[in-house]
């Protein structure tokens, strides 16, 4: 639910703290409510939840927070509301061995795709192009209703409306993207699938040369910070 300059946050129970659930302890208070919530929703600050059984709650965190699985919002009153990971669409992937799925892994990781790593598989957001993309390097995909907990570097930022950690507000091409000094910036959005931009072509990442040691096509050594780039 959106904040409105007409919202009357006064009439509404408000939680300012959280506790994660690793940090629970044995004799914790049985919640009163829960919310259930997908993974790009849990990423919160200051926002009005609607709860399992329809009352409003304020969120007002001192600063952007990503809320996981049975971790609870805590209540001016002391009351606590459960986090419940809603169940969502994804792809299961696995690999032939732990070589293969760490390999999978590196091409999931260079589309820049949430993903939640485990020991002997991969989940991703349900996507027909990838899903293919995967099988026709080896992965066994099925189609899953889980939970979705990704990596948070993945989509870090990403918080409905909120600046990421630089200021900058969703639109903005960078948003969300964690640049440090001197690193070369790609226009992320632009190697997703559907754009017609693929990281196999044109950058080289992962390219045979690269494996080699050998030069790339302009004669740029492995170390290079151009090597393999080929930017009209």
């Amino acid at each position: 639910m959106k904040l409105s300059l007409n919202t009357d946050f006064t009439r509404m129970p408000r939680a300012g703290a959280v506790i994660r659930a690793a940090e629970l302890p044995p004799d914790r208070p049985l919640p009163f409510d829960r919310v259930v919530l997908p993974q790009d929703e849990r990423h919160l600050r200051r926002r009005v939840l609607t709860l399992q059984h329809g009352d409003k709650l304020f969120v007002d965190l001192a600063e952007a927070t990503m809320l996981g699985d049975g971790d609870r919002l805590v209540l001016d009153d002391g009351r606590h509301v459960e986090i419940v990971a809603a169940a969502e669409e994804l792809c299961e992937i696995r690999g032939r061995d732990a070589v293969h799925l760490a390999e999978l892994a590196w091409h999931i990781g260079n589309r820049h795709l949430p993903a939640q790593v485990e020991a002997g598989r991969i989940l991703i957001a349900r996507d027909h192009v990838i899903k293919a993309m995967l099988e026709g390097l080896g992965a066994t995909v099925a189609e899953v209703s889980e939970p979705f907990s990704p990596l948070s570097g993945a989509y870090s930022g990403h918080s409905h409306g909120q600046p990421d950690a630089y200021g900058r507000l969703p639109g903005d091409p960078h948003y969300g993207h964690d640049h440090g000094p001197g690193e070369h910036h790609h226009d992320h959005h632009a190697h997703g699938h559907g754009h017609g931009h693929d990281h196999r072509h044109g950058h080289g990442h992962g390219r045979d040369d690269d494996r080699r040691g050998e030069p790339d096509r302009y004669g740029r050594l492995p170390g290079d910070p151009h090597y393999g780039h080929d930017h009209g």
